[in-house]
């Protein structure tokens, strides 16, 4: 696949600065889009808000903050059905094509990588909300895994796909409806949920 131009995504885990520097100059990421609606870690302290964007400038790496508009938690009560986050809500909010736009910009004089917390991409939003729409629109997304390998979104699909247990052999189911349906059985299991 070719990543000149594609949307990365990483998850900082529990990751040390110092690897997560190294994860990023391996793919060449020149800027991080923190897509986490909360900036602020308490297990991992060096990735709250200000200490990353500040370690990042040091290593030049440039910072924006999307949480608003690509974060999971949602403050329109548009977007929540039964108390729920919908995905498909959220995606239309004017914020967060607002959000996509300020990427598809950004991507013009920055390679950008998406960073949320998961470290595994089909356990995140930033997989099931934010690039299932980047791809809709043609941009190609690629994750950055834990080890430093990385993996084209429609392959983190088809593996939340198996880890879902959904059968792709199916010679009634396309590969797409595959993933279609990978997608809204997973926005149910990870989507945020208000308490009551």
């Amino acid at each position: 696949m070719r990543q000149g131009n594609s949307i990365f995504t990483v998850g900082h885990s529990t990751h040390s600065m110092d690897k997560f520097l190294q994860l990023l100059k391996a793919h060449q990421v020149t800027a991080i889009a923190d897509v986490r609606s909360s900036p602020y870690s308490r297990h991992v302290p060096h990735f709250s808000r200000e200490t990353l964007s500040e370690a990042l400038a040091e290593n030049g790496v440039a910072y924006v903050f999307l949480g608003r508009e690509l974060g999971a938690r949602s403050r329109d009560n548009s977007c929540y059905v039964n108390d729920v986050v919908s995905y498909d809500r959220l995606s239309n909010t004017s914020e967060f094509q607002s959000g996509i736009h300020r990427l598809l910009d950004g991507r013009k004089s920055y390679r950008i990588s998406l960073m949320c917390s998961e470290k595994d991409p089909t356990e995140c939003h930033r997989t099931i909300l934010v690039a299932k729409r980047l791809v809709e629109i043609a941009v190609p997304v690629v994750h950055i895994l834990g080890d430093g390998s990385v993996e084209p979104h429609e392959d983190t699909m088809l593996r939340v796909a198996d880890i879902l247990g959904m059968p792709r052999n199916d010679l009634l189911r396309s590969e797409r409806d595959v993933i279609a349906d990978a997608y809204k059985f997973r926005e149910k299991q990870i989507a945020y949920r208000r308490r009551g």
